[in-house]
């Protein structure tokens, strides 16, 4: 009797765990049909991915501000893919540019990216910044945003009328003609003003070049509208340097429908913050950042600042 009584209640329980089963996997689908169906192939979140600051390499502090590096948007980039959750990327940009060469890497790297990138511009997409921003799926600026500065600046500081007042007599001892090139004091000669004009022209045509390709545009017209020209969010619109207008919210949006996800979406911040090891480099490293150097730095603080040595694009 025990036997059968316990064989009896093994049934019992065995039918009403199956059917707690089958009313819980029912209520499953009629929420989900009640609900936004999520058709990503990954997940229901965007990525933000903050750039801020000038972009270089080595160091996390230029001039009291921070730097955006290949590494760490690399980083940043890597850790929003390997995500399963994450299924586009939104880049929040606000930089005057920066290294050339960086500039350009950062540009390879949201190339190459295996999930789709927006850059939201939000004060400053200049130069390099903008540059990078070029290869991106879509670009949103703010309406006010300042974009563009397609262009090539070298400074160079003259100090020797300065040295000559003070008495200083700076000079060196080189091997090789140009070695001194660029040196603060004297000036450039002729043939070396030709020189670095025909790199900086080089240079020039290298960017609108890479601009052209990247925003599918016909190079003679990016020629036109490029000279480092700066332009409102608006009339970047206009001339397609970017896609569209309007806040962060807009371009999460965007964000969100080129990764697939229908409805409601999810966001999580990445940070791209430098290490202490980025910190101690920068007290030894000169980064140059002549990419838009003159109107990255009136938009930063109003002020000019000259690099010792040459720096180009």
């Amino acid at each position: 009797m025990k036997r059968d009584s316990k064989i009896v209640l093994s049934i019992v329980f065995g039918g009403l765990f199956f059917i707690i089963i089958l009313i819980l996997g029912i209520s499953a689908l009629i929420g989900s049909s009640n609900s936004t169906i999520n058709m990503s192939p990954n997940g229901d979140t965007v990525a933000i991915i903050p750039l801020q600051g000038e972009i270089g390499y080595g160091s996390s502090v230029i001039n009291g501000g921070s730097v955006i590096t290949p590494e760490t948007v690399q980083d940043a980039i890597s850790k929003a893919e390997a995500d399963s959750s994450v299924s586009s990327i939104l880049l929040d940009v606000n930089s005057p540019g920066g290294s050339p060469v960086a500039s350009e890497e950062i540009m390879e790297i949201i190339k190459d990216s295996k999930k789709p990138v927006v850059v939201w511009i939000s004060d400053v997409g200049a130069s390099g910044a903008y540059l990078a921003a070029s290869s991106a799926d879509k670009i949103v600026a703010s309406p006010s945003s300042m974009v563009g500065s397609i262009g090539v600046i070298m400074e160079l500081t003259d100090l020797s009328k300065y040295y000559q007042m003070n008495g200083i007599n700076k000079y060196s001892i080189k091997a090789g003609q140009y070695k001194d090139m660029g040196a603060d004091y004297r000036n450039l000669t002729t043939n070396e003003k030709n020189m670095l004009q025909g790199m900086v022209d080089q240079d020039y045509d290298h960017f609108i070049t890479i601009v052209s390709d990247n925003r599918h545009l016909d190079k003679n017209y990016t020629s036109s509208i490029a000279e480092g020209k700066i332009y409102t969010g608006t009339q970047a619109k206009d001339l397609k340097l970017v896609d569209d207008t309007g806040g962060k919210t807009h371009a999460l949006d965007i964000a969100a429908k080129l990764g697939g996800i229908k409805g409601s979406y999810n966001t999580v911040t990445i940070s791209t913050t430098s290490g202490l090891l980025d910190l101690l480099n920068s007290l030894s490293s000169k980064i140059a950042y002549s990419i838009g150097l003159g109107i990255g730095n009136n938009l930063k603080n109003g002020t000019e600042n000259n690099v010792n040595m040459p720096s180009i694009y």
